[in-house]
């Protein structure tokens, strides 16, 4: 659904995403919750070091609700705060993983979640620069979690062509929640207007551009 697509796109290092992501196409952007979760489960060999990791990861989240209460998202204002606030932390936690690497065996947790942020550090701190970029892709995740939950009530899709219809629309409510769209009232109105809208135009019917109908029930 990417191939060929240009922008940023939001992961961790699952070297799948590859495709999409080579020169020239999309630029990967790194997942705080990711890393943060690597340090997580190496709180059982190295509390004290994993705690630390995860502290200047909270630093980083504190501002970004700071940027949250104060209606600041994606602002030239918010924008600021990255590449004040934000980048100090990072450069300070960049400059503790480097420190802290060669204490713990590359093989072991901590070890595995210090080189896993090392790895990707310029994806990490990409979204210093702009202020549009999700500091994670919990969001996503989140969407995808009502999959998983609906696969034991509906274990067969019958082809992949169906398999594949059921990831678009999956993909169209999730973007319509993200939106504030109502996915019901959109999708009454864009599976009928589909088959005669211009296909020149067919962006005009995707979530984040439809404009409801004046019929249309919001409520």
């Amino acid at each position: 659904m990417l191939e060929g697509t240009a922008g940023k796109l939001v992961a961790d290092a699952y070297k799948g995403y590859d495709r999409v992501t080579l020169p020239g196409r999309r630029v990967r952007a790194g997942c705080l919750a990711h890393v943060r979760r690597t340090f997580f489960d190496a709180q059982s060999v190295a509390p004290d070091a994993a705690k630390q990791a995860m502290d200047f990861i909270l630093e980083v989240y504190k501002i970004e609700r700071a940027a949250l209460d104060a209606d600041l998202l994606g602002t030239p204002e918010h924008l600021e705060m990255r590449q004040t606030a934000s980048r100090a932390v990072m450069d300070d936690f960049k400059a503790w993983l480097d420190a802290e690497q060669p204490r713990h065996q590359p093989k072991g947790p901590m070890g595995e979640a210090i080189n896993y942020a090392l790895g990707q550090w310029d994806a990490l701190t990409l979204f210093v620069s702009d202020p549009h970029l999700p500091i994670d892709n919990n969001a996503s995740e989140r969407a995808l979690r009502v999959a998983a939950l609906g696969r034991k009530n509906f274990l067969f899709v019958g082809t992949n062509e169906a398999g594949e219809n059921l990831a678009g629309l999956y993909s169209l409510i999730a973007t319509c929640e993200a939106n504030g769209v109502n996915p019901v009232d959109y999708l009454a109105d864009v599976l009928i207007r589909v088959q005669t809208h211009p296909a020149s135009r067919i962006d005009e019917l995707l979530p984040h551009c439809w404009k409801s109908p004046p019929h249309a029930n919001t409520s």
